[in-house]
């Protein structure tokens, strides 16, 4: 969950926005609509009026603080983008490392020293200078304090020591040599401000922030609005508008409505229903991007801490790796994408999104092959194991029958959709599974303890896989039999791909890099610590009639909102502002196929706690 979870990497951790029900399977029940939805009140916001220079953003997005070193959740993460300029920036166009507070750098010593320079008169937005003792501050606090290192600690991971020997030069020695740019994805806070605060782990950061990135946060009311305003001191230039306004909403819907009445300006993570009912709507423009983001059913297959003391009420059956590999083959995931999300995304593989081709686990490798969907293979290789059909088909074993939990959020018309397809695809290979319907803060506190055994999950992920891969380490496991401590993807563990993941962290020849990438994703996929079922589209839309000049990431059919940068709404300008691009985004309408049997009302947005971010992002 820098799903972040954000993060990507995220991070960063939301699921994807509620789905349209296209169609529901043989014997599967409808999916529940929620009724008598309502926003939350703009007028109790600071800015309820269309100022032309504020635009204003439907949300439904979970903030538990806006402290960068604590915070994993997608909103916040993605809000910290805008806050806090990185010592390297993820370019717009692929994702690369570009110019961020360093102006430019240099590898010495095998890849083991990266030395950076600093640009010229940066300042923070109380117009202190941004000099390389702020660097090495943030780094030194997540390098000796785990409670500092909750959101981002897998990035100082390698770091044997930070320097500042002048104000522009920033030098991190590394333990080993490593090919992600070790200055990328951590936001840089001001020492003048954080090193008075007692206890940094539990500040809040919702007032009186000093940033330097595009935009600050002004004002937040928990539920109803966050409310951030332009910096005049960011290094790129001052923003064309004064104001990014986020307006929370109990559901989708609402945000659709509140976009065509021009309560708001943008929209993301539509249902492909709305997203094909805004179609010629006056004023709005609808973009589909390449997405970040994966979705997947998480497994406990035996959750315990870094030093191996188990914990949770998982079943036992699920740490049978036979066990989890059947479900894979009996789990239809290009039925779910094209009848739940209406095909508007990628099928999955693994954790790494196909929008990073050169990362992501190929459909056609012998790993995903060897375990496609096969409902009569599933049925073998549970008899195999010992697993035997009961009179009522359900399979048992040493008198344990196969019954599990499967979370399923009441408000997500998505994930209780496909939950309704996968019910009875499971029970078709002789698997009970218990559908618990309940909120999202019952989930969270559940999964975090490991009282759980299959939950949906989604994360983030940015441009370098590195952050994605260190959460599946068994050093990013829990420190506490409570669940917290670190971030863990999935609460697995396998040595092997530990191994892998140092070869892939210190091998500086890209092509060689990628393949080791690519057994690690094999290794995951056959352990089937979790089953990714899609890669969704971002499906978003905006008010092209007040504003323009959204930028994609990546600039070819990428997304605007949630992106691993501050892109998207960086240079934002009034529609109309001569000093402004004269149009927003190049896209087009995706007309969407087939027949649509039923409506859902929107969903809120789903955020993992401790294995889910971004993210990123995000």
């Amino acid at each position: 969950m820098r799903p972040r979870h954000r993060k990507h990497l995220i991070r960063a951790l939301s699921f994807v926005a509620a789905a349209a029900i296209i169609a529901a399977p043989a014997g599967a029940a409808n999916a529940a609509t929620p009724t008598g939805v309502h926003a939350a009140d703009p007028s109790s916001s600071p800015s309820s009026g269309k100022d032309a220079k504020t635009m204003r953003i439907a949300t439904s997005g979970f903030v538990d603080s806006f402290n960068p070193w604590t915070s994993i959740y997608l909103l916040p993460t993605n809000l910290f983008r805008y806050m806090y300029e990185n010592l390297v920036q993820n370019s717009a166009g692929d994702g690369s490392p570009t110019k961020g507070l360093a102006d430019h750098w240099k590898i010495e010593d095998g890849g083991k020293k990266w030395v950076y320079t600093l640009q010229d008169g940066l300042k923070w937005s109380d117009g202190k200078a941004i000099t390389s003792a702020d660097v090495k501050f943030t780094f030194d606090q997540m390098m000796t304090n785990p409670d500092l290192a909750v959101a981002n600690g897998n990035f100082v991971a390698n770091f044997a020591d930070v320097q500042a020997p002048d104000k522009k030069t920033v030098i991190i020695d590394l333990k080993a040599p490593q090919a992600p740019n070790p200055g990328i994805e951590v936001p840089i806070l001001p020492q003048h401000v954080w090193e008075k605060i007692s206890d940094p782990a539990k500040y809040p950061n919702d007032k009186d922030v000093v940033g330097s990135g595009p935009f600050l946060l002004e004002s937040y009311k928990a539920n109803q609005f966050i409310t951030m305003k332009a910096n005049p001191t960011f290094w790129r230039g001052a923003p064309k508008i004064d104001k990014i306004q986020y307006v929370y909403y109990t559901n989708s819907d609402a945000q659709v409505q509140a976009l065509r009445s021009g309560d708001v300006d943008f929209v993301t993570g539509l249902t492909p229903t709305q997203f094909q009912a805004l179609k010629g709507a006056e004023g709005i423009t609808e973009h589909s991007g390449i997405g970040r983001r994966f979705s997947s059913f998480s497994f406990n297959s035996g959750l315990k801490t870094v030093d191996g003391q188990p914990f949770g009420n998982g079943n036992p059956a699920l740490q049978d790796v036979e066990v989890r590999q059947a479900i894979r083959m009996g789990t239809d995931t290009k039925t779910l994408l094209s009848k739940v999300l209406n095909g508007l995304g990628e099928p999955g593989t693994s954790f790494i999104p196909s929008s990073y081709p050169q990362w992501t686990l190929p459909a056609d490798s012998a790993a995903v092959k060897a375990l496609a969907y096969n409902p009569e293979k599933a049925k073998q290789k549970l008899d195999a194991d010992g697993w035997k059909a009961g009179a009522d088909g359900i399979r048992v074993k040493d008198g344990q029958r196969l019954s599990l939990r499967l979370f399923v959020d009441s408000t997500d018309p998505t994930v209780q959709t496909a939950a309704q397809y996968f019910q009875p695809w499971m029970k078709a290979i002789g698997i009970d599974i218990q559908l618990v319907s309940t909120d999202t803060d019952t989930i969270n506190a559940d999964t975090l303890k490991g009282n759980y055994d299959i939950y949906f999950s989604g994360w983030s992920v940015g441009p370098d896989p590195d952050y994605q891969l260190s959460i599946n380490t068994c050093a990013s496991l829990p420190t506490k039999t409570d669940g917290t401590g670190a971030t863990s993807q999935d609460g697995w563990c396998n040595p092997e791909y530990d191994k892998l993941y140092k070869e892939q962290q210190t091998e500086t020849d890209a092509k060689k890099r990628e393949a080791i990438v690519q057994k690690m994703l094999e290794l995951n996929f056959t352990d089937t610590a979790q089953i990714v079922y899609w890669y969704a589209n971002g499906l978003e839309a905006y008010r092209s009639d007040r504003f323009t000049g959204f930028e994609m990431m990546p600039s070819k059919g990428g997304i605007i909102a949630n992106q691993s940068g501050y892109w998207g709404f960086a240079d934002v300008a009034p529609a109309g502002d001569s000093k402004s691009s004269d149009a927003g985004p190049n896209v087009g309408l995706l007309v969407t196929g087939g027949v649509i049997l039923v409506i859902v009302i929107g969903a809120i947005i789903f955020f993992v706690v401790r294995r889910r971010k971004s993210v990123d992002v995000e």
